[in-house]
Parts: structure tokens; sequence; C-alpha cells
């Protein structure tokens, strides 16, 4: 089955405004959360080496825990989401606020912290409207610290009162029907909404929107979670891209070996999508391979300590508690092996050739799809004329978060930049920390608009695949001009 541009818009289309809001509401989810994956693995390190059923109990060192996940992680989110809506003063106010609903509730404020932080941004940037230009001159930073301080202080009673209280109830409600689920066996059928989810980019709304929640407060109970795997887990898309290795053809066939590596031990699960979408069939190979991998973690009663991130062997390893090795891994080599009997049936089976031109436009209906859930429209951006380019001191390849692609983009291009023999100093960054100083920025086509406001000087070079070569190979020739 070929996959035309048409079928790719019609694809892009189906499910109207109302998945777009959905992919939209779950990369401001994300958005909130990836940025502080670093504070969750810090939490999660000590967690499962000073608790006492840990590695090494510490006494001491066990006291953090608590601290930590009922204050210091709900905080960074509050002050995140504020961020993101209106700077730093949006994220002053945003972290303020979501102290009142730290205090309101008995268990970690993940999602009131995902409530308070962008309201909070949101009312001090619609009061800085509101007051803008009708401010004497010499009060200004009167205004601006007490009305920072004052609608801070008011979202916080709020926050104590009423919303941390209403929050804390929706979430044991939905923590008791989620243990009810998994009481009665039924977890591994979450693979049927998770793996669709995954390739459609809607997975951040489950996935920091209710299983990190929903894991953490488990933690504080069990010392472990299975909610932390039900979404990371890399054994399904594994098993395909293995699959595609033995029975796969042209492009997909040969750039398969590179993405099992780059989906297994790097953790960028994105780079498996487009072999789904050129043949949607193999749907059917993830969710089998997420279903049996799951009901693996229910009967070895597998869990991590913290939601790993990226989703790799490794940082799934390294979440695992004292004597979780064995269950998570089997869960992940089951999870493999099923997708990849699937996956090879469906491949060998298939009469229907897919050819390389059906390939690149799955990887363009994946890189439109992470358009979308990003809030973000594609366009059409002028190509850069070669006499334009001039040798750059800085270069920044930019993607959402500043972690997956936009790392792998820099070790690339970085390395075809050594061989030509240029210097030239090449970084990674998130599209809103783009450097001032950045000459070039690279970044995907759906991040154009948010880069030109970030670096309004510098010149945008745009990739609809961050391991397609041609794109650096192009660039570098120009500069060797």
């Amino acid at each position: 089955m070929e996959l035309s541009k048409n079928s790719s818009d019609s694809t892009l289309n189906k499910g109207g405004n109302s998945k777009a809001k959905l992919q939209k509401f779950g990369g401001f989810l994300s958005g909130m959360v990836l940025p502080n994956i670093g504070a969750f693995i810090a939490w999660g390190l000590i967690t499962a080496i000073f608790i006492p059923t840990g590695w090494w109990p510490n006494e001491a060192f066990a006291k953090l825990v608590g601290p930590m996940i009922t204050y210091l992680l709900p905080i960074l989110i509050g002050y995140t989401g504020g961020k993101l809506v209106y700077g730093v003063r949006g994220s002053v106010v945003g972290a303020v606020a979501t102290v009142g609903v730290i205090i309101g509730a008995s268990i970690p404020m993940f999602l009131g912290a995902m409530i308070m932080g962008p309201l909070g941004g949101y009312l001090i940037k619609k009061f800085d409207q509101l007051i803008e230009g009708k401010v004497p001159t010499g009060f200004e930073m009167l205004v601006n610290n007490f009305s920072a301080g004052i609608l801070g202080g008011l979202l916080t009673l709020l926050g104590s009162s009423f919303i941390g209280p209403v929050v804390n109830s929706v979430s044991v409600a939905i923590g008791g029907a989620a243990l009810f689920i998994t009481q009665k066996g039924l977890l591994p059928f979450i693979a049927i909404l998770v793996e669709p989810g995954k390739i459609l980019f809607l997975n951040n709304a489950i996935n920091h929107g209710v299983f990190s929640p929903l894991g953490i407060e488990q933690v504080k109970t069990a010392g472990k979670s299975i909610f932390f795997l039900l979404e990371s887990d890399p054994g399904p898309g594994l098993g395909l891209l293995v699959a595609y290795m033995l029975y796969g053809k042209g492009n997909a066939k040969q750039s398969a070996p590179g993405a099992a590596i780059i989906h297994f031990l790097g953790g960028i699960h994105e780079i498996y999508f487009p072999y789904v979408l050129m043949k949607p069939i193999l749907i059917l190979a993830v969710i089998g391979g997420g279903m049996a991998a799951d009901l693996t973690f229910v009967v070895t009663k597998a869990g991590l300590v913290a939601p790993p991130s990226p989703g790799s062997i490794f940082a799934e390893l390294a979440m695992c508690p004292k004597g979780g090795f064995l269950p998570v891994i089997t869960g992940i080599a089951v999870g493999a092996v099923v997708s990849f009997l699937i996956a090879s049936v469906l491949l060998k089976r298939s009469n229907v050739e897919v050819d390389d031109d059906s390939f690149d436009d799955a990887k363009n209906l994946v890189s439109n799809l992470k358009a979308e859930s990003k809030g973000q429209k594609t366009q059409n951006v002028e190509k850069i004329e070669e006499k334009s380019i001039e040798i750059p001191n800085l270069i920044v390849f930019a993607c959402d978060a500043g972690m997956g692609s936009s790392a792998m983009g820099e070790s690339i291009l970085k390395k075809k930049i050594k061989d030509a023999g240029l210097s030239i100093v090449v970084k990674h960054s998130a599209v809103n920390e783009i450097p001032k100083e950045a000459e070039v920025v690279f970044t995907q086509e759906g991040l154009v608009g948010r880069a030109k406001q970030v670096a309004p000087d510098a010149k945008i070079v745009t990739v609809k695949n961050f391991l397609d070569n041609t794109t650096y190979d192009k660039f570098i020739e120009t500069l060797k001009k």
C-alpha cells in the first residue's frame, strides 16, 4: 500500500480539530515535563539507592525523597509552565501559585502544577497587557513587583483552598481506576491506545498527564510503578525494525539497522514511526508487542522508580529498583520478539511493493504530525540561496525540547563539518532558547516560526528528517564554495 501525498493530507485532516487540539495539549504538557526530566531522574536515583529497600539504604539520604517529590518536582513543573506562557515573569507567578496546590493536597501535585503554572503565567501576562502604557514613569518596578506578588499570593490561596483539594480528589479517583484495571489483569489492553497514540504524537497527553503522576504516587507506597513502562518500552519498536532489517526492501531495509540503534540505545522512538506509516497494517505488530510486554510486566511485577527519558534501554535499566532488572528486561524482550514475529509475517505476506518514494512520504508525514503535536503548521520556507551563505561562527540545531532530534542533528552536522575541514561551533538547543549569537539555525519546518521569533537575524535551514544527510551535505558544499 503506497502512501501518496494525497493520502498523507487526508490522514492529517482525519479526526479534525479534536485531534489537533489533543496533540497541542500533549505537546504543551511535554514542554512542562521534559525540561525537568533531569530532576525526576535525580529523585529516582536517590529513591532507588537510599530508601530502606534500595541498593544501599541510608536513613539520612532517604530523607531527601519526600521533600523532592512533594515540593521540588511540582514547583519545577509549575515554574516551567508559567515560563512557557510568559517568560521569567510568568514562571515566578506560576511557581508561587503551585505552592498553594501542594499545601492543599495530600499527594504529589503534578497535575495541580500543570494547571497552576500556566494559569499564573497567563494571568500575569493579561495584567501586563491591561496596564501597558498606563504606569507613571518611575513606578514601573513597584507595579511589576507588587502585581506579581499580589497575583501569586491570591493564586496560592485559591490553590490551597479549592484547586488543590479538587485535583487531589480527581487524582485519587483516577489512581483507583488504574489500580482496579491492574488488579483485574486488563492493563495490557492499554497498548491498543498507547501504541497508535505514539505514532500520532498523542502519547504526551496520556504519558505526562496520567501515567507519570500515577506512577510517582505508586512509587511512594510500593517503591516502583509499572506505569513508567507502558509508553517508554522500546521493545515493540525494536522488533518492528529488526523485521525490516530482514524482510524489508529498498531504503527502508537499508536504514533499519541505524534506526534500530538510535531507537533502542538512544531512546528516540519517533525514528520508527515512518516504518509503520508506510505500511499501516504494521500497527498490529507494535500493538501486539506492547500487549505482550505489558502482560509480562504485570505477571513478573515489573516496575521502575521514576520515568525513563528518553525511552532508551539504558534509561530503563537505570530506573530499575533493586532486584527489578530481570522483570523489566524480560518484558522488553518479550515485546520485541512478539512485535518481530507479527511484523515479519505481515512483511513477507504483503503482495504490495513499497517503494522509496513511499518511505519518503511516510517520513514527511511523521514530520507533519510532529509539527501538529507542537501546535505548529508546516509552512513552505524559501531555500537559502548559495551565494547568501557565508562561513558562520555558530550553528544551532533546534528542536522543541532541545533534547532528542536536535542533539542527534548536532552530532551528525558536527562530524560533517569536521570532515570538511571547517572550524565552526555547532550546538543544540530548544527552539525557544536559541542563542542570540546563532547565525544559522537548523530546525523542522513546523518550528520555523518560533525560530524566527527567537533568532530573527539567523538564517533558517529546514530539515524534514534529522537523519537525512542530504540537507547537511548540500549545506556543507555551499559553505565550501
